[in-house]
Protein backbone atom coordinates (compact mmCIF):
# COMPACT_ATOMS: atom_id res chain seq x y z
CA UNK A 1 0.00 0.00 0.00
CA UNK A 2 1.11 3.53 -0.74
CA UNK A 3 1.81 6.07 1.99
CA UNK A 4 2.44 9.13 -0.17
CA UNK A 5 0.94 12.53 0.61
CA UNK A 6 -1.06 14.09 -2.23
CA UNK A 7 -2.23 17.68 -2.52
CA UNK A 8 -5.40 17.95 -4.62
CA UNK A 9 -6.43 21.41 -5.83
CA UNK A 10 -9.93 21.15 -7.30
CA UNK A 11 -12.95 23.42 -6.79
CA UNK A 12 -15.60 21.02 -8.12
CA UNK A 13 -16.83 19.06 -5.09
CA UNK A 14 -17.97 16.03 -7.09
CA UNK A 15 -14.62 15.73 -8.85
CA UNK A 16 -12.51 16.23 -5.73
CA UNK A 17 -14.64 13.73 -3.74
CA UNK A 18 -14.34 11.16 -6.53
CA UNK A 19 -10.55 11.55 -6.73
CA UNK A 20 -10.00 11.66 -2.98
CA UNK A 21 -12.10 8.54 -2.36
CA UNK A 22 -10.29 6.57 -5.05
CA UNK A 23 -6.84 7.60 -3.90
CA UNK A 24 -7.60 6.87 -0.26
CA UNK A 25 -8.79 3.40 -1.23
CA UNK A 26 -5.36 2.92 -2.79
CA UNK A 27 -3.56 3.95 0.39
CA UNK A 28 -2.78 7.59 -0.35
CA UNK A 29 -3.28 10.45 2.08
CA UNK A 30 -5.10 13.31 0.31
CA UNK A 31 -5.53 16.96 1.32
CA UNK A 32 -8.12 18.82 -0.77
CA UNK A 33 -8.08 22.57 -1.45
CA UNK A 34 -10.72 24.44 -3.44
CA UNK A 35 -8.53 27.40 -4.39
CA UNK A 36 -4.91 28.11 -5.26
CA UNK A 37 -4.15 30.49 -2.38
CA UNK A 38 -4.90 27.97 0.37
CA UNK A 39 -3.18 25.22 -1.58
CA UNK A 40 0.01 27.26 -2.03
CA UNK A 41 0.13 28.10 1.68
CA UNK A 42 -0.11 24.39 2.54
CA UNK A 43 2.49 23.46 -0.07
CA UNK A 44 4.94 25.88 1.53
CA UNK A 45 4.43 24.35 4.98
CA UNK A 46 4.00 20.64 4.35
CA UNK A 47 5.79 17.91 2.42
CA UNK A 48 3.74 16.43 -0.39
CA UNK A 49 4.80 13.79 -2.89
CA UNK A 50 2.51 14.81 -5.75
CA UNK A 51 0.25 17.76 -6.55
CA UNK A 52 -2.88 17.31 -8.66
CA UNK A 53 -4.32 20.64 -9.76
CA UNK A 54 -7.16 21.77 -11.98
CA UNK A 55 -6.46 24.50 -14.51
CA UNK A 56 -9.72 26.37 -13.92
CA UNK A 57 -9.70 27.57 -10.30
CA UNK A 58 -11.36 30.55 -8.60
CA UNK A 59 -8.98 33.47 -8.23
CA UNK A 60 -5.51 32.29 -9.16
CA UNK A 61 -5.60 29.79 -12.04
CA UNK A 62 -3.88 26.42 -11.98
CA UNK A 63 -1.40 27.74 -14.55
CA UNK A 64 -0.37 30.61 -12.27
CA UNK A 65 -0.37 28.35 -9.22
CA UNK A 66 2.02 25.98 -10.97
CA UNK A 67 4.33 28.84 -11.93
CA UNK A 68 4.42 30.10 -8.34
CA UNK A 69 4.95 26.60 -6.97
CA UNK A 70 7.92 26.03 -9.26
CA UNK A 71 9.75 28.99 -7.69
CA UNK A 72 9.73 27.21 -4.31
CA UNK A 73 9.31 23.50 -5.13
CA UNK A 74 11.04 22.95 -8.48
CA UNK A 75 11.12 19.16 -8.19
CA UNK A 76 7.67 18.41 -6.78
CA UNK A 77 5.67 16.36 -9.34
CA UNK A 78 2.60 18.16 -10.70
CA UNK A 79 -0.28 16.53 -12.58
CA UNK A 80 -2.56 19.10 -14.20
CA UNK A 81 -6.25 18.40 -14.86
CA UNK A 82 -8.33 20.27 -17.42
CA UNK A 83 -11.43 20.06 -19.57
CA UNK A 84 -9.43 21.97 -22.20
CA UNK A 85 -8.01 19.59 -24.78
CA UNK A 86 -6.26 21.59 -27.48
CA UNK A 87 -2.54 21.23 -28.13
CA UNK A 88 -2.00 24.83 -26.97
CA UNK A 89 -3.76 24.11 -23.67
CA UNK A 90 -1.55 21.11 -22.97
CA UNK A 91 1.59 23.00 -24.01
CA UNK A 92 0.67 25.94 -21.75
CA UNK A 93 0.26 23.59 -18.81
CA UNK A 94 3.60 21.91 -19.42
CA UNK A 95 5.34 25.25 -19.96
CA UNK A 96 3.95 26.45 -16.61
CA UNK A 97 5.85 23.60 -14.96
CA UNK A 98 3.43 20.67 -14.95
CA UNK A 99 4.97 17.22 -15.34
CA UNK A 100 1.85 15.67 -16.86
CA UNK A 101 -1.54 16.77 -18.20
CA UNK A 102 -4.78 14.76 -17.99
CA UNK A 103 -7.95 15.79 -19.81
CA UNK A 104 -11.37 15.60 -18.15
CA UNK A 105 -13.36 13.41 -18.10
CA UNK A 106 -10.91 10.61 -17.34
CA UNK A 107 -10.98 7.07 -15.97
CA UNK A 108 -9.69 6.84 -12.41
CA UNK A 109 -7.33 4.00 -13.34
CA UNK A 110 -5.56 6.31 -15.77
CA UNK A 111 -5.19 8.99 -13.10
CA UNK A 112 -3.78 6.40 -10.71
CA UNK A 113 -1.34 5.09 -13.31
CA UNK A 114 -0.06 8.59 -14.06
CA UNK A 115 0.46 9.34 -10.35
CA UNK A 116 2.40 6.10 -9.95
CA UNK A 117 4.50 6.98 -13.00
CA UNK A 118 5.32 10.41 -11.55
CA UNK A 119 6.34 8.83 -8.25
CA UNK A 120 8.62 6.33 -10.01
CA UNK A 121 10.14 9.01 -12.22
CA UNK A 122 10.93 11.29 -9.32
CA UNK A 123 11.86 8.49 -6.90
CA UNK A 124 10.56 10.37 -3.89
CA UNK A 125 13.10 9.24 -1.29
CA UNK A 126 15.58 11.38 -3.23
CA UNK A 127 13.16 14.30 -2.91
CA UNK A 128 14.13 14.49 0.76
CA UNK A 129 17.87 13.89 0.39
CA UNK A 130 18.50 17.57 -0.25
CA UNK A 131 16.59 18.79 2.81
CA UNK A 132 18.62 19.54 5.94
CA UNK A 133 16.40 20.01 8.97
CA UNK A 134 16.62 20.57 12.72
CA UNK A 135 13.65 21.28 15.00
CA UNK A 136 11.51 23.03 12.38
CA UNK A 137 14.45 24.71 10.67
CA UNK A 138 14.80 23.49 7.07
CA UNK A 139 17.33 24.18 4.34
CA UNK A 140 16.80 23.10 0.74
CA UNK A 141 20.24 22.60 -0.81
CA UNK A 142 18.81 22.35 -4.32
CA UNK A 143 17.08 25.70 -4.61
CA UNK A 144 18.96 27.34 -1.71
CA UNK A 145 15.85 28.25 0.27
CA UNK A 146 15.39 28.23 4.03
CA UNK A 147 12.38 28.17 6.33
CA UNK A 148 11.48 27.73 9.97
CA UNK A 149 8.12 26.27 10.95
CA UNK A 150 6.92 27.05 7.43
CA UNK A 151 8.05 30.69 7.48
CA UNK A 152 10.37 31.54 4.59
CA UNK A 153 13.77 33.03 5.51
CA UNK A 154 15.74 35.14 3.02
CA UNK A 155 19.48 34.50 3.33
CA UNK A 156 22.56 36.01 1.74
CA UNK A 157 25.12 33.62 0.24
CA UNK A 158 27.34 33.69 3.35
CA UNK A 159 24.38 33.27 5.70
CA UNK A 160 23.23 30.28 3.65
CA UNK A 161 26.71 28.71 3.84
CA UNK A 162 26.80 29.27 7.60
CA UNK A 163 23.40 27.70 8.15
CA UNK A 164 24.26 24.75 5.93
CA UNK A 165 27.43 24.14 7.97
CA UNK A 166 25.50 24.10 11.25
CA UNK A 167 22.73 21.87 9.90
CA UNK A 168 25.40 19.44 8.70
CA UNK A 169 26.88 19.45 12.21
CA UNK A 170 24.00 19.59 14.71
CA UNK A 171 24.89 19.39 18.43
CA UNK A 172 28.58 19.91 17.64
CA UNK A 173 30.63 22.81 18.93
CA UNK A 174 32.12 24.68 15.96
CA UNK A 175 35.09 26.95 16.62
CA UNK A 176 35.46 30.30 14.91
CA UNK A 177 38.57 29.08 13.09
CA UNK A 178 36.68 26.04 11.79
CA UNK A 179 33.79 28.23 10.62
CA UNK A 180 36.17 30.68 8.91
CA UNK A 181 37.95 27.88 7.08
CA UNK A 182 34.77 26.12 5.95
CA UNK A 183 32.67 29.16 5.02
CA UNK A 184 35.26 31.69 3.87
CA UNK A 185 37.87 29.18 2.74
CA UNK A 186 40.85 31.22 3.94
CA UNK A 187 42.68 31.85 7.20
CA UNK A 188 41.64 35.19 8.62
CA UNK A 189 43.48 37.05 11.34
CA UNK A 190 42.34 35.31 14.52
CA UNK A 191 41.44 38.70 15.92
CA UNK A 192 38.77 39.30 13.29
CA UNK A 193 35.13 39.47 14.33
CA UNK A 194 33.82 38.42 10.91
CA UNK A 195 32.28 35.20 12.24
CA UNK A 196 30.58 36.97 15.14
CA UNK A 197 29.12 39.62 12.84
CA UNK A 198 27.67 37.09 10.39
CA UNK A 199 26.47 34.81 13.18
CA UNK A 200 24.47 37.75 14.55
CA UNK A 201 22.97 38.34 11.10
CA UNK A 202 22.03 34.65 10.81
CA UNK A 203 20.64 34.29 14.32
CA UNK A 204 18.46 37.38 13.90
CA UNK A 205 16.92 35.84 10.79
CA UNK A 206 16.29 32.33 12.08
CA UNK A 207 15.40 33.18 15.69
CA UNK A 208 13.59 36.51 15.65
CA UNK A 209 9.94 35.93 16.50
CA UNK A 210 10.54 32.40 17.80
CA UNK A 211 10.61 31.39 21.45
CA UNK A 212 13.25 28.69 21.08
CA UNK A 213 16.82 29.69 20.26
CA UNK A 214 18.72 27.16 18.18
CA UNK A 215 22.23 28.61 17.75
CA UNK A 216 24.06 29.20 21.01
CA UNK A 217 27.33 30.95 21.83
CA UNK A 218 29.89 29.03 23.88
CA UNK A 219 32.03 31.84 25.28
CA UNK A 220 35.65 31.65 24.22
CA UNK A 221 35.05 28.51 22.13
CA UNK A 222 32.54 29.05 19.32
CA UNK A 223 28.95 28.23 18.44
CA UNK A 224 26.66 25.22 18.59
CA UNK A 225 23.33 24.32 16.99
CA UNK A 226 21.18 22.62 19.60
CA UNK A 227 17.60 22.65 20.87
Amino acid sequence: MAHEQICLVEDEDKVSSFIKKGLQENGYHVDVFADAAHALAALMEQSYNVVIMDVMLPGISGIDLCKQLRKHRPYLPVLMLSALDTVDDRVNGLHAGADDYLVKPFHFNELLARIEALLRRNHLPAEEDHILSFHGLKLNTWDKTAERDGKQIALTAKEYNLLELFLQNPNKLLSRDFILERVWGINFDTGTNTVDVYMNYLRNKIQKGFDQKLIHTVIGMGYILKA
